[in-house]
């Protein structure tokens, strides 16, 4: 392999070149990103950037001893593939061929039409997002959150830290039930309204009134009318595959890709927020949209593009973390399908426990809130069924 293009110039983009250089590889390396900025460091854009404690400065990721030697093709998104020559195709009109592709191009917020191009209305994926949202985050005004997700959770916490009036909407019956399960969505809520969020749940929005570009407020379907002097969209993210569309790469809610994330076209493999790999454990295809799964399964990826005899290796559990209203959460496994949650250390109406979720006698997942220790140990364990002690023998009868 003489030349190696890398679309997207991510956590993910960045994690695949540096896999590729520390493998070996030594010829030419192209990275291609629609943004103008290098790779930078997504997560904190909710939580320190909003509140003021870094800069934009402080979230580069590239450091001096990545000795990259790359072509950097920046501000120019990729607009379509020939997976037969392997050329990524510009929207400058230029083309990049190359003998191996890794597609690194995440994805986006995605968004309300109602709300499109309003001043006042904001998602929060880019740094320039942030640096649109965090001026509004102003004491005393009204925020509303459209979404109940960890992005908006997160948001929320900044917000009211801010002294704002946060109202958070989610169309559910309880917030983060999808992650995390009732039980422990609920303790989540609990740490909102205890923080001064409102939360409002199950329920669906009407309408939106706006005045001069901008949304002065919304009314839910049971009457309620929220008025709001910002809007928040948090309602989740769509990979950005269009630009494959017609080049032949099998695509479902991502670009398909193996356990390895080689997609079905040789020579080409998919990473990221962008990239559903098949899970033997589920025997299902699925998208990790987390830090640790763009940090980690890149160097997997670039190895099976680099060598077509690479061993198959096992995927980690997805890991994430959110830092909210001072607490840490800190979450590993799938939570679906678990027959019971035991609460380990402890308690959850103080947010400082552990939890583990169970299958039959397997952990599946586990939760920490301010447990960073007992939450690393217990990760470890998931997977690997539980070994209980035999009960011990009846006394004979006399």
């Amino acid at each position: 392999m003489q030349t190696l293009a890398i679309v997207g110039a991510s956590l993910a983009g960045l994690s695949a070149a540096r896999a590729a250089r520390a493998q070996g590889f030594a010829g030419r390396l192209v990275i291609i990103g629609d943004e103008q900025h290098r790779p930078y460091d997504r997560p904190p854009l909710s939580k320190d950037f909003l509140l003021g404690t870094i800069t934009s400065e402080d979230l580069f990721l590239e450091t001096a001893d990545d000795g990259l030697q790359a072509e950097w093709i920046l501000g120019n998104a990729a607009v379509g593939l020939d997976a037969a020559s392997r050329t990524v195709k510009l929207s400058d009109g230029q083309s990049v061929a190359a003998d191996g592709v890794v597609i690194a191009t995440g994805a986006r917020c995605r968004q309300i039409p109602a709300l499109a191009d309003l001043d006042n209305v904001s998602n929060l994926r880019t740094i320039a997002d942030a640096e649109r949202l965090a001026p509004r985050l102003v004491a005393g005004d009204r925020m509303v959150i459209i979404g109940a997700g960890f992005i908006g959770a997160e948001v929320a916490s900044a917000a009211a830290a801010r002294g704002m009036d946060v109202t958070m909407i989610n169309n559910n019956p309880l917030p983060f039930t999808a992650q995390l399960g009732p039980d422990m969505g609920a303790t989540v809520a609990r740490l909102h309204t205890a923080n001064g969020v409102k939360l409002v749940c199950g329920t669906a929005i009407e309408s939106f009134d706006t005045s001069e570009n901008s949304v002065t407020g919304l009314r839910l379907a049971d009457g309620r009318y929220l008025p709001a002097d910002v809007m928040v969209v948090g309602i989740g993210a769509e990979p950005n595959v269009e630009w494959l569309e017609g080049s032949g790469v099998e695509l479902r809610d991502g670009v398909l890709c193996d356990s390895m994330g080689r997609t079905n076209i040789p020579g080409i493999v998919a990473v990221g927020d962008c990239a559903a790999w098949f899970e033997v454990g589920t025997g299902k295809h699925r998208r990790v949209e987390h830090w640790t799964g763009a940090l980690e399964r890149s160097a997997l990826a670039v190895q099976a593009l680099l060598d077509d005899d690479a061993p198959q290796q096992p995927l980690k559990p997805p890991y994430f973390w959110s830092d909210q209203h001072g607490v840490k959460i800190q979450f590993a496994g799938h939570s679906a399908g678990y027959d019971r949650l035991e609460i380990e250390a402890g308690n959850p109406e103080e947010h400082s426990f552990l939890g583990v979720y169970y299958h039959g006698d397997t952990p599946v997942a586990v939760l920490g809130m301010n447990q960073p220790r007992l939450f690393t140990k217990w990760r470890r364990s998931i997977g690997i069924p539980v070994v209980r002690p035999a009960p011990a023998p009846l006394a004979a009868a006399s």
